[in-house]
């Protein structure tokens, strides 16, 4: 109950009919289904791109209107992205399996003790053309990653990679320039 007095009813209810459309995305049997489906709900895929069986969440806040995919794009199958604020793939992006992209930090209700600590934050994540995130990566908020760079599987980025690097490790780390 506590859930639905801070979120507010007209939330709630936008979370229960983003639930309905979430089960009917995640059992369209091709691809190319799902792009049309995430399409008609109001995101933007480029052409020839590939949205394999990705999980969104928090589709109640921002919602799909918040999400663009570029042209020529590949996001694997199991990625989570978080849809509470702006998630933007530009051209050529790849995404292996199990990645995680994160747009928001909450540590739970408004009187939760560590609030005063860790307040509730919303940034969007901007994933530059030609970048590849490997798999089981972890993408936080805010974080910009440059143009043709590869972020190394089970990497946890915390901070913006420079174009045309190599970036690996928890927390990620400059490991090489790319040329």
């Amino acid at each position: 109950m506590q859930a639905l007095k801070e979120v507010g009813f007209k939330k709630a209810f936008k979370f229960l009919i983003f639930s309905f459309f979430q089960f009917f995305y995640r059992i369209l049997p091709l691809p190319q289904f799902r792009s049309w489906a995430l399409l008609l709900a109001g995101a933007k895929i480029g052409q020839d791109s590939i949205i394999m069986d990705v999980r969104f969440f928090n589709w109640h806040h921002l919602g799909l209107s918040g999400l663009k995919v570029g042209q020529k794009c590949f996001i694997g199958d199991e990625t989570l992205i978080d849809l509470y604020n702006r998630v933007i793939l530009e051209d050529s992006v790849t995404i292996a399996q199990r990645v995680t992209i994160l747009t928001h930090m909450n540590v739970g209700y408004k009187d939760h003790p560590l609030q005063k600590y860790f307040p509730a934050t919303s940034l969007p994540v901007i994933i530059k053309s030609g970048s590849v995130i490997g798999a089981c990566a972890t993408i936080l908020p805010g974080v910009i990653i440059g143009e043709r760079s590869m972020v190394a599987a089970g990497a946890v980025v915390t901070e913006d990679v420079l174009a045309k690097t190599l970036v690996a490790g928890v927390p990620a780390k400059l490991i090489r320039l790319l040329k």
